[in-house]
C-alpha cells in the first residue's frame, strides 16, 4: 500500500468507503436529465393553438384564422401515428357551420390544413375559444380552437370568402402591443 501524506498506509476499506462516498455524491448530478417525466421530456410545440395526442392522428395547433368577425379558415396540422392512412372526415362545433372536404392523412405522414381550405362561419371573433370535435378515422377529437386575426404570421392564411363585417385592422394590434 502506498503511503499517505503522513507516511501513514491507508487501510483498504478506508478507500473504498472514500470511493462509494465519491460515486453518492455525484450519481446524482451526472443522471439528473435521465428521469421520465420532466417537462423537458414533453413533447412541445410554441404555437397560439392547442395541441391534442388523443387518437392516432395528433392534431397540432390548430387554430381558426379569420379576417373579419364570423368566418375563417382552420389552420394547424394533422400528424398520423399510425402505419395506415386516416381520413379527417368531420369538424363540428355548437352553432358552427364548417365546409370540409374529407382530407386523406398518408400513413405515418403529415398534412397542414391551411391548405385543406376548410372554412368555418359562425358567432364568433378574433380572441374566442371554440369548443370543436373532430372526426379523424374512428377517433373523435374534443378541441379547444383559438380564433386569431389574419395578420402578422398567419397573415394571408384566411381564405374564406365572407364580406360581411369589418376586417381586422393588423396595424392597430401593432400599434396597441398585442
Amino acid at each position: 500500500m502506498p503511503p499517505d501524506r503522513e507516511g501513514h498506509q491507508m487501510p483498504l476499506r478506508r478507500k473504498i468507503a472514500l470511493a462509494v462516498c465519491a460515486a453518492t455524491i455525484t450519481a446524482p448530478l451526472l443522471t439528473s436529465c435521465g428521469f421520465d417525466d420532466y417537462a423537458t421530456d414533453q413533447p412541445y410545440t410554441a404555437a397560439s393553438g392547442p395541441n391534442s395526442y388523443e387518437g392516432t392522428v395528433d392534431v397540432l395547433s390548430t387554430v381558426i384564422v379569420a379576417a373579419r368577425p364570423g368566418s375563417g379558415t382552420l389552420a394547424g396540422g394533422l400528424a398520423n401515428t399510425a402505419p395506415e392512412p386516416s381520413t379527417f372526415t368531420a369538424l363540428s362545433g355548437d352553432g358552427l357551420t364548417v365546409d370540409l372536404e374529407p382530407v386523406e392523412i398518408p400513413a405515418e405522414g403529415y398534412v397542414a390544413l391551411a391548405e385543406e381550405d376548410i372554412h368555418v362561419t359562425g358567432d364568433f371573433e378574433a380572441g374566442d375559444v371554440l369548443e370543436m370535435t373532430a372526426e379523424i378515422g374512428r377517433d373523435r377529437v374534443d378541441l379547444e380552437v383559438v380564433v386569431v386575426t389574419n395578420c402578422d404570421e398567419f397573415e394571408g392564411f384566411d381564405t374564406s370568402e365572407s364580406t360581411s363585417g369589418e376586417e381586422y385592422d393588423c396595424e392597430y394590434a401593432h400599434s396597441e402591443g398585442h
